[in-house]
């Protein structure tokens, strides 16, 4: 029963900050579910209810995009999907844990203060693919897709539109090939259809609220509230991680 609470609980609150912000449901669900979840089935679960979120997003927020823009994240985050799911069963849970910490408490407050960051302009598409790529080996990982590219998108100075656009489609192609790629390589059995069926549901109201708020919501208090929340999440998994190593 607790295991169901805590992955219906990740679900809710990571629907709506996946909802608000276009992005970031696996890095809000997997802060939850690294205390009762055995990271190759959070990481299902993380692909899954991101694809779900994408695929609410795309009849809720208008996401127009330019195809030459996109590409290369796409290309470069195709090539990377498979040495993600290549470490996945490879990484032990706490290091998994304190790994994931330390990429949010990192990147988040580097999002939250990106304004003073200087806009970069160097690599061109060649540098939108290595950012792909990264995406795609932490997409490949648990789900992340999102991480690397959306920092990116915001160092390359985007308008917050046009980061949107780019994040949510480069997601929804990069979850698409990922859940296909768990599936055929049996990281998807039996026993997660029962927890497919208590994210799905869980986390759709909070979606489609996610979604509203954002068209009424303005660039900085939106930032805030994500960026807050996913750095609160990334100390909660390193202080976890750390303490269960202090303890062995």
């Amino acid at each position: 029963m607790t295991l169901y609470l805590v992955v219906a609980a990740g679900a809710v609150v990571a629907g709506f900050v996946q909802g608000l912000s276009g992005f970031a449901f696996g890095l809000v669900a997997m802060s939850f579910w690294v205390w009762a979840v055995d990271p190759k089935v959070a990481a299902t679960l993380t692909v899954f209810g991101g694809l779900l979120g994408q695929l609410i997003a795309a009849f809720s927020v208008r996401r127009g995009f330019k195809w030459n823009q996109l590409l290369p994240f796409v290309l470069g985050g195709i090539a990377g999907i498979p040495v993600g799911v290549w470490l996945l069963p490879l990484v032990d849970a706490n290091t998994f844990k304190i790994g994931l910490g330390v990429i949010l408490l990192i990147w988040c407050p580097a999002m939250l203060f990106a304004q003073r960051i200087p806009k970069i302009d160097a690599g061109g598409k060649l540098a939108d693919a290595v950012a792909g790529l990264a995406g795609g080996v932490l997409g490949g990982f648990g789900g992340f897709t999102g991480v690397i590219p959306t920092l990116w998108c915001v160092l390359r100075g985007f308008p917050r539109e046009e980061q949107r656009a780019i994040i949510q489609n480069f997601n929804l192609a990069m979850l698409i090939v990922i859940m296909g790629t768990y599936i055929a390589t049996g990281l998807v059995t039996k026993a997660t259809l029962p927890l497919f069926a208590i994210v799905a549901p869980a986390m759709l109201i909070p979606t489609f609220l996610g979604t509203r708020m954002y068209k009424g919501i303005s660039d900085l208090r939106f930032r805030q509230i994500v960026l807050g929340l996913l750095t609160a999440s990334g100390l909660m998994m390193l202080t976890s991680g750390l303490w269960a190593f202090a303890k062995a």
